[in-house]
Parts: C-alpha cells; sequence; structure tokens
C-alpha cells in the first residue's frame, strides 16, 4: 500500500491534481527552452509517458475535475493525452463551460469516435453541443433501438424525466421461477449500473411490479415472481419535472425507478446518480442565479467571455447604487449638521440587506419543495413580518445604546432603532414579494434576487434612516 492509499480520497485527488499540474507545467518549461519537438527519447516524451500513465490510473470524474482545474493550455495538452476511449465519459462528466472547449479542440472524427461509446441517454444529453453534422451522421450509424432511443430522449425538455432516463435494464415475467430469473441475470454479460431490482412486466411491455434484488436472493428459488414482487412500485411519467423525481428519490430512499408511458408501459427507468447530478446542476444554477451570473462559467475562460457573462446584472447593480447615491445626495443638508449619520448609515443598510437576504433564501427553498402556495403565502408574510420586527427590536435597541454612548445623544439612539426596525420589516416584505413576483412573471425566483433585495435595502434603509434623522434631530 503506498502513502496516497492512507489519505480520504479529496487527499488524494488533490494530490494527484498536483502532480499533473507540476508535469505539466515542467514540460511547458522545457517546451520554452527546447522547442516543442518533443522525441521519445528526450525529457518531454518522458513526461508525456508519465502523464498518460498516470491518467490511466485515474476514474474518469478525476480526470474531469482536474481538466476543470486547468488553464486553457494545460487543459488541451492534458486533453490530447487522454484515452480516446473514455473521451466520451470525460465529456459527460466536465462543465458545460469547460466541455464546450474540449469540443472545439476535436475534429469532427474524434467526435464521433467519443459519441460512439455513450448509451442513447448519454448521447442525448451530449447532442446539443455537437455540431449539427456530427449529430446527423452519428444517428446514421446507430442501429434502429438506439436512434428512437435517442429520439424519444430528445423530444423532452432537458429538466424533464424523459430526457434523463436511462434505457439500459432488466425486465422480467411475473410467471417464471425466481431460479430462472438467477439463471439469467448470470447469463448477462454485464448488469446495469445502480440495479437495485428488476422490472417486471407482462407481455405487452406493461409494468406489473418490481423484484428487488434482495427479494430475489433470499426467498425460496422455486418461488414464482409474482409471489415476492413489489406491486405498487414509485413510477415517473416521462412529462414529469426532473426535480419532483429527485424529491421523491430522496423522500423514498430511491436506487432506481421505473419510468412508464400513459398506458402503463415501461420505457425506461431513473437511477440515484442521475438524479444526485440533476440536484448538483439546480443547486449551482440558484447558486448562480442569486449572484446575478446568467450561466456556468469556466474559471479560465476570456476576459471578454467572463464579461458578457456578468455585465447584465453589473449594469442593474450600477443604477440601483447610483438610486441610493441620490437618496443620500437629498439630505446632504443634514449628514452635514451631524456627521454621525454618515458613519451610521451603513449599520442600518448592510443589516437591511442581510436579513432580505434571509428572507429570500428561506422563500426560494420553500417554492423549490412546493410548500409555498396561493393559501399560506399570507401566513407566510405575517410569519416574515413579525420575525423582522423583532430582530429589528432586539438588534435596533443593541446598535441604538452603542449609538447612544458614542455620541452621547439618546435621541440619535432612538432614531436608530426605528430605522433599523422599519428596514427589517421593509427586507422581509422584500424578501417575499420578490420571489413571488419573479414566480408570477414566469421567472426563476432565485434570479439575481441578492442583487434587488440589497438595492432595496440599501436605498430604503438609507432613505429612513436619514428622514428619521431629518425629522426628529434637525
Amino acid at each position: 500500500m503506498n502513502e496516497l492509499d492512507n489519505k480520504k480520497p479529496q487527499e488524494r485527488l488533490q494530490e494527484r491534481f498536483a502532480q499533473v499540474l507540476e508535469s505539466l507545467q515542467r514540460l511547458q518549461d522545457l517546451d520554452e527552452q527546447q522547442g516543442t519537438l518533443r522525441s521519445e527519447d528526450s525529457e518531454q516524451g518522458r513526461l508525456l509517458a508519465q502523464l498518460r500513465e498516470r491518467l490511466t490510473e485515474l476514474h474518469t470524474a478525476d480526470i474531469a475535475y482536474i481538466l476543470e482545474g486547468l488553464p486553457l493550455g494545460k487543459r488541451l495538452t492534458l486533453w490530447q493525452l487522454v484515452h480516446s476511449d473514455i473521451d466520451g465519459d470525460i465529456l459527460l462528466e466536465v462543465s458545460d463551460a469547460v466541455r464546450e472547449t474540449l469540443l472545439a479542440d476535436m475534429d469532427q472524427q474524434e467526435i464521433l469516435a467519443a459519441a460512439r461509446e455513450l448509451d442513447a441517454d448519454e448521447l442525448a444529453e451530449l447532442a446539443s453541443e455537437l455540431p449539427q453534422d456530427v449529430v446527423l451522421e452519428l444517428m446514421e450509424s446507430l442501429d434502429a433501438m438506439q436512434r428512437e432511443r435517442v429520439r424519444s430522449a430528445l423530444s423532452y425538455e432537458e429538466d424533464q424525466v424523459g430526457a434523463i432516463m436511462d434505457f439500459e435494464m432488466v425486465t422480467v415475467r411475473e410467471d417464471v421461477a425466481l431460479e430462472v430469473v438467477l439463471r439469467y441475470l448470470r447469463r448477462l454479460k454485464e448488469l446495469p449500473d445502480q440495479m437495485d431490482k428488476l422490472f417486471v412486466i407482462d407481455h405487452a411491455g406493461i409494468l406489473k411490479g418490481v423484484l428487488p434484488i434482495r427479494r430475489l436472493l433470499v426467498n425460496d428459488p422455486e418461488k414464482k415472481v409474482a409471489d415476492v414482487m413489489a406491486t405498487d412500485p414509485v413510477t415517473f411519467y416521462p412529462d414529469e419535472d426532473g426535480i419532483d423525481a429527485a424529491e421523491a428519490f430522496e423522500r423514498y430512499d430511491l436506487v432506481s425507478a421505473p419510468v412508464v408511458d400513459r398506458s402503463g408501459k415501461l420505457i425506461g427507468r431513473l437511477t440515484i446518480d442521475e438524479m444526485v447530478d440533476l440536484i448538483r446542476e439546480e443547486t449551482e444554477g440558484e447558486v448562480l442565479s442569486r449572484a446575478g451570473l446568467r450561466e456556468e462559467e469556466d474559471i479560465f475562460a476570456s476576459v471578454w467571455k467572463s464579461i458578457s457573462n456578468r455585465w447584465a446584472w453589473l449594469a442593474v447593480n450600477l443604477v440601483t447604487a447610483f438610486v441610493a447615491s441620490r437618496v443620500i445626495g437629498v439630505f446632504e443638508g443634514s449628514i452635514e449638521k451631524l456627521v454621525a449619520l454618515a458613519a451610521l448609515m451603513p449599520i442600518v443598510a448592510g443589516i437591511g440587506g442581510n436579513s432580505g437576504n434571509q428572507t429570500i433564501t428561506m422563500i426560494v427553498r420553500a417554492m423549490a419543495l412546493e410548500q409555498v402556495s396561493t393559501g399560506n403565502t399570507n401566513r407566510l408574510l405575517k410569519k416574515e413580518l413579525a420575525v423582522a420586527f423583532i430582530n429589528g427590536v432586539i438588534w435596533g435597541g443593541v446598535i441604538g445604546v452603542v449609538a447612544w454612548l458614542l455620541y452621547d445623544y439618546f435621541a440619535l439612539g432612538m432614531v436608530m432603532i426605528a430605522a433599523m426596525t422599519l428596514n427589517l420589516l421593509l427586507a422581509a416584505f422584500m424578501g417575499v414579494l420578490i420571489p413571488m413576483t419573479m414566480v408570477r412573471m414566469g421567472r426563476d425566483p432565485a434570479l439575481g434576487s441578492s442583487v434587488m433585495i440589497t438595492a432595496m435595502t440599501d436605498s430604503g434603509g438609507f432613505f429612513i434612516f436619514l428622514g428619521l434623522a431629518t425629522l426628529f434631530l434637525l
């Protein structure tokens, strides 16, 4: 057992990443010193051979992780060293932004060779990012069943069950003995991944139930499938939302589940690995949306591509910041007379923004879990306003006392309490209103929500605090 085997998986991966990066950097330095002519006997040739050997020891997911963490030049150098047999698997593992750079470095024949190694559901996942002529040639090369499966998957939206279901599954009839099923499984060359159950169908392909592997193994081999199968499995339709299916997987602790059409005919299955990927992508998308980013971004992308991904919400932020500055400008005279206002007003705005983001996060999560409906919206709003009021009084009281002690001005402390309470109430109201409004407009409730709530609480906080100070202190 080597030293790497004693480390945690993530530590091993990080060390291998460091080794690959060091080798690539050494290769780049040698190319600059000796030119890019790399013979097998040269130091560059030996480094390339070492890198190829190292890659053969890595899982495709680990290679994808390393590729995502490399600058474009080193990434493409490493990509050329990857064995062509696993190109397709790696293209599925990497992020969309990195996949784009890898595909751009491949010629048509290389893309076709990589795609031919994939299953129908995997091909459907990549099809939208492949050149149209490659897709057409690839479809022509498939057998009739594979071609129909790919077309079926492509007919659904990317976030629907039909687009992510797997077509590889094992089916049995309910009138056969368990011993026959066991012999049948032993004759198969390979079993599908995440196969915790067999699907029981009739002669027309209608799903009759499922046979969990554990029941198959522990029951008398002479029993019929019908005697031990589960007749009420959790099933999904291909036009259902994938996130809803993922929540069902979590709720019922599923590893796999059948997908049926409206007539009950078995057409595919969902597996836990697909659900994990879907939830991860959904979570990453929400994080990007809250930050005002339009899409996933390759961290080593060109400057202009990064700018185009970020400029829209930066422009919105610029407008809102200008509005906030004009609010302050209205009260320039008040600030000149009582300079302490300039020192205290960022506190009111900052606490309000933080509180508003907490509210939005809770509301967006509740919406994702379908816990928010028209029937409980008013109750939810009242609850959030009550929380904001109590927090405003408590924390406003704390900062009010601090302001009183710092500036020896009791009235200023009272204004701080009132401003803090009112701004937190505003933050709670907008924290509920913004995602609700986005949903009614048919938009993602997380899209730019952080930017909008911060703009509201900044401008509102400044106006409330400076307005109260002008009314009661000057």
